[in-house]
Formats: C-alpha cells, structure tokens, sequence
C-alpha cells in the first residue's frame, strides 16, 4: 500500500474497507510508529464518525469554538523543548521535554493537510498522545502503552483504540511482556479504562496555555485518581 493509497480512503467507504485498511496501516505502524501517513489514515479509518460527533460536541461551547477555529497545533515545530527544559522541575513544559530526552523520541510532526475538523481533532489526538503520557504516568514500555489505549478508549471512546488492544491483547496472553502476568495485565489495563471514564475529556484542553503549570495541578485536574 502506497501513501497516496492510503490517503485515499473515502468517506463512505464500507466498514469492511475500513477495518482492512487500519489493520494494515497498524502493521506498518509496528515497524515505523511515527509515520504520519499511516498514522492519520489509521486513526481516521475507524474513529470519523467519533471525531464528527465531537466536533458537534466543542461547537456547544465557546471554548470547543475557540479550539476549532484557531486549530492551535502541538507539532515538533510548535515546540521549543530548549525553553522548555529550562522551565521549574515539575512544570509540565520541563517534564515533556524530559519525557522526550529520557526516551530518546521526538514530538509528532505531519506534512498533511487539514480540510475539516475531522481532520483538525485527528491530528490532536496525535499530538497529545506523549502529553497524555506525562499526565497520567502510564509507561512507554509495552504494557504501559496498552494501559494509555485503555485510558483513552474511555476517555473518547476512539474505536481504533479497540482494534489496538485487542491486538495488543492477543499477544501478551499468549507471550506476556516485561514480567506482568495475564491477570494483572487485564486488572491495569480495566484500571486504565476506569480512570479514563471518569476522567474529564482532554482533547479540547489548551496545554499549550499550560507549560509553566505544575504537572501535579493539571493531574488533579484533567485526572481521575488512578485507582486499582
């Protein structure tokens, strides 16, 4: 599958369609998990009518307005993590860019267009993944990932999240990773799922009003108490 094919899925394309792509796009995401191609088209092939429903949503507010109006961007352009570092221990601008140093990655970037605000939360939803890493604690090890899915399938109810656990899922109970055993996998990533429900919805959350504010205030804030 070229880019262009990928990019080309269309609207009213069939669940099956829909279903086929994202499984390949979750493929090829295995092997290169920054791509932005395969990255937009794997969280838009399921997750339209979400985003389409939400839009609906931050349209009945003035700040949802705001945020679809001035599509504030969080891309590796937008981020001085330079400046950021030189922020107080604990704010949230020197944890992320420590997240990115001790992990040895670097902040989403994308070269593609937005053409609606489809598109416009998509590309949020991308962008604050390593943000949502920093908040809630949830690890970059394998199971720390599937406990991030988990959150965010209850936070948003993403379906593409569904098809990334169940695949997770299907591995780790047939070879469990990094020494957590089935059970207490299925416990966190419950956990997870609990916590992102009764969890405020972040997606419409400006942080990048928010880099000289605690990472402790804006927890307690966006949230819920990670419970077991």
């Amino acid at each position: 599958m070229s880019y262009t094919q990928t990019l080309s899925l269309p609207d009213n394309a069939s669940l099956f369609t829909r279903l086929r792509v994202a499984r390949r796009c979750l493929k090829e995401l295995r092997n290169d998990a920054t791509n932005p191609t395969y990255g937009q088209t794997f969280n838009l092939s399921l997750n339209a009518n979400v985003y389409a429903s939400l839009a609906q949503q931050f349209q009945r507010s003035e700040e949802g307005r705001r945020m679809l109006s001035k599509r504030p961007s969080l891309e590796a352009r937008e981020l001085d993590l330079a400046a950021f570092e030189r922020l107080p221990e604990g704010t949230l601008g020197h944890e992320f860019a420590r997240y990115y140093r001790d992990n040895k990655i670097s902040p989403f970037a994308t070269t593609l267009e937005l053409k609606s605000d489809i598109d416009f939360l998509s590309k949020r939803y991308r962008e604050t993944h390593d943000l949502l890493h920093v908040l809630t604690g949830y690890g970059t090890d394998v199971v720390g990932e599937m406990e991030l899915q988990a959150y965010v399938l209850g936070n948003l109810g993403l379906r593409t999240t569904m098809l990334v656990l169940l695949n997770g899922t299907i591995g780790q109970l047939k070879a469990p990773q990094s020494g957590v055993e089935r059970s207490e996998y299925l416990r966190r990533l419950w956990a997870a799922y609990r916590r992102g429900r009764a969890s405020p919805r972040f997606l419409d959350f400006w942080f990048e009003e928010h880099w000289e504010t605690p990472v402790a205030t804006l927890r307690a804030r966006l949230c819920a108490p990670a419970h077991a």
